[in-house]
């Protein structure tokens, strides 16, 4: 699918997947900048259009927040047809889950990129951020994180364009790190600063 794009504007959108706090928002900025792309966070946009946190809108209901994960992405995308925009665009965590998101992101041809970060790595993070999210307040919380992270990364795995490991980088490395992988396609990239 890469091989035959010559630059990054033939490539359009990339979007950064990935578990809760893998550096996907931090990145994508710089990635952005790098690429002179623009950046949209699917969380913000989601929260700027229904005016609830994603966070809320998962507690009322998990379907209730992905109909709005993918009213936000849609809102991003072209017209069927048309190839999509250069931007960058961080999803949510759980953008795996979401089979409609999806379908929209592999039928407009946006790049799929996989911050990988491992199972402990997310926990730490999620546990030092607090409180937790509300998919993992059950009775055993790390046992949850721990199954649904096993299970999405072997979901990412199997749909990701590009999977980028992410345990001890920040998003400079990152960064560079995706702009070597598109290069090693042959896409016609800026050098990092």
């Amino acid at each position: 699918m890469l091989e035959s794009m010559r630059s990054l504007a033939a490539l359009g959108s990339i979007l950064l997947t990935g578990p809760k706090h893998s550096g996907k928002t931090s990145t994508g900025r710089v990635l952005a900048r790098y690429g002179g792309w623009d950046f949209v966070d699917l969380d913000e946009l989601i929260e700027r259009q229904s005016g609830a946190s994603p966070r809320t809108l998962y507690a009322q209901s998990p379907e209730r927040f992905r109909q709005a994960e993918t009213r936000a992405l849609k809102s991003l995308l072209p017209p069927q047809g048309e190839p999509p925009p250069p931007q960058v665009i961080a999803a949510g965590g759980g953008l795996i889950d979401n089979a409609d998101a999806l379908a929209l992101a592999e039928a407009a041809g946006l790049l799929m990129v996989y911050l990988e970060v491992s199972a402990e790595t997310a926990w730490q993070r999620i546990a030092r951020e607090g409180p937790l999210p509300p998919f993992l307040n059950t009775a055993r919380p790390r046992e949850t994180h721990a199954a649904l992270h096993r299970r999405r990364a072997l979901a990412y795995q199997s749909r990701a364009h590009i999977r980028i490991g992410a345990d001890a980088k920040g998003p400079e490395q990152l960064a560079k790190d995706i702009m070597a992988a598109l290069d090693r396609y042959g896409l016609d990239t800026p050098s990092p600063l």
